[in-house]
């Protein structure tokens, strides 16, 4: 599931009719109406000034790409509403896509948007907002108390995160929460806070989708994965031979490995090589494949310890299509954004001395996350498993993965090319008078 920004740049299009659908007449309702009659407009005053009135933080030079692709929202149909919320139905102009929306004001007037967002909606999916009354709520908190207490890694912290949640609930804190996408933000948010851990979260998915067969479900997932290049966004050569590959994802390698390899091969007749993580949230285990090209011989990476203390070793391979990227430097590029298995891959990395990183310290999660339905519209992603390194017999949750070169984010690409390119000079050098 995944949210919009508001954007607030103008293409010039005919507004859409927004005539056959009743807008409610609740300060959301009334924000929506502006809203959608300054996105579909091709006035660029109307805009600015509704930016001014109702959503002073939203940047407006940021934000084209959502007007771009969208062109303008025909408004098909209005969901559940109160005064601060209303959910709706609408058309995309530029991909005929149907989304539906959320948007949030402030209880205080005049009212100010609090969060808007929209997701495509799914073939063959129904939509339901999901209002929730007392029970329903309890009912909720209940399951995702149960659910992390009887998985969480660490089974004492999942009773105190269990013990927290409904101690919360005792003194009423989910009490103004209406909508089931307002509860599980605001129990991610506790979840967080109580467990210092941010692979915590409650899902909530506004769609209902048909019963699939198993069968289906990995070939869509491959189509979703194909279409965003398996996460892969560059790889190319830079001067004086550097190979530079950026992932911004780390996907499944059931379904990734041929792009990986791709990549991998690409720059294997590079005398050094970047490999760029500062913008990559981790996901699932192509780093350990990515790993196998930088090593001869089989090399013990990682380990994955469970909830009962059972250890899973993880090991390169020493087969790989295609050329291995051995004897020659490595360089990984790491913010404050780089998460999760991205995390594994550089902290394994530095302390087998096969990469020099380069940025700024990771977020800090080293737990291996599972998906649990609670029922049809929410689900809890949480740590199982632990990372540990055989090396350091430790990890870096909490603390993140320190880089050997201390930079900005933005200052590490050119860094860690200036120290390539020193590499290179000094290795062709050596070679020349061994020679």
């Amino acid at each position: 599931m995944s949210t919009s920004p508001f954007l607030a740049a103008l293409v010039v299009l005919p507004a859409l009719s927004l005539a056959d659908v009743s807008v409610p007449d609740t300060p959301a309702g009334h924000v929506l109406d502006t809203w959608l009659d300054a996105f579909n407009s091709d006035d660029r005053v109307r805009v600015d000034a509704f930016i001014k009135a109702y959503a002073p933080s939203w940047n407006p030079d940021n934000t084209a790409k959502w007007r771009v692709e969208t062109g303008a929202y025909e408004l098909l149909e209005v969901y559940s509403n109160d005064k601060t919320n209303v959910f709706f139905r609408v058309k995309a102009r530029t991909t005929a896509a149907e989304e539906v929306g959320w948007l949030k004001v402030s209880e205080a007037e005049p009212a100010t948007v609090e969060r808007i967002g929209t997701w495509r909606i799914p073939a063959g999916a129904t939509v339901d907002p999901v209002p929730l009354d007392a029970a329903a709520r309890h009912r909720l908190v209940e399951r995702v108390a149960d659910a992390f207490e009887s998985f969480y890694v660490y089974p004492e912290t999942g009773r105190r995160i269990s013990a927290a949640l409904r101690a919360h609930e005792k003194r009423g804190e989910y009490r103004s929460m209406h909508y089931g996408i307002d509860l599980a933000r605001k129990l991610t948010e506790d979840l967080r806070e109580i467990s210092h851990d941010r692979h915590v979260e409650v899902r909530f998915s506004f769609f209902v989708r048909p019963a699939q067969s198993s069968e289906h479900q990995p070939a869509a997932e491959s189509r979703r994965l194909d279409a965003n290049n398996c996460g892969f966004v560059k790889a190319e050569h830079l001067r004086p031979n550097i190979g530079y590959v950026k992932v911004d994802m780390f996907a499944d390698p059931a379904i990734c490995a041929r792009t990986a390899s791709a990549a991998m091969n690409f720059v294997a007749d590079s005398d050094a090589l970047i490999l760029d993580l500062r913008d990559n949230r981790g996901g699932g285990a192509i780093g350990e494949f990515i790993a196998s090209y930088l090593f001869e011989q089989r090399t013990h990476l990682n380990d994955a310890v469970n909830r009962a203390g059972v250890t899973q070793e993880g090991w390169t391979s020493p087969d790989v299509p295609g050329k291995k990227f051995v004897g020659k430097p490595v360089f990984v590029l790491t913010s404050k954004r780089t998460f999760s298995a991205a995390e594994d891959l550089s902290y394994g990395l530095k302390n087998l001395k096969r990469a020099t990183l380069v940025g700024e310290t990771t977020l800090g999660g080293a737990h291996m996350i599972e998906l649990k339905p609670i029922d049809e519209h929410f689900s809890v992603a949480g740590p199982s498993a632990r990372s540990i390194s055989p090396i350091t017999k430790t990890n870096w949750q909490g603390t993140g993965v320190e880089p050997n070169v201390k930079v900005t984010a933005d200052q590490a690409f050119d860094v860690a090319l200036k120290l390539a390119a020193e590499e290179i000079s000094k290795n062709r050098a050596t070679s020349a008078v061994d020679h």
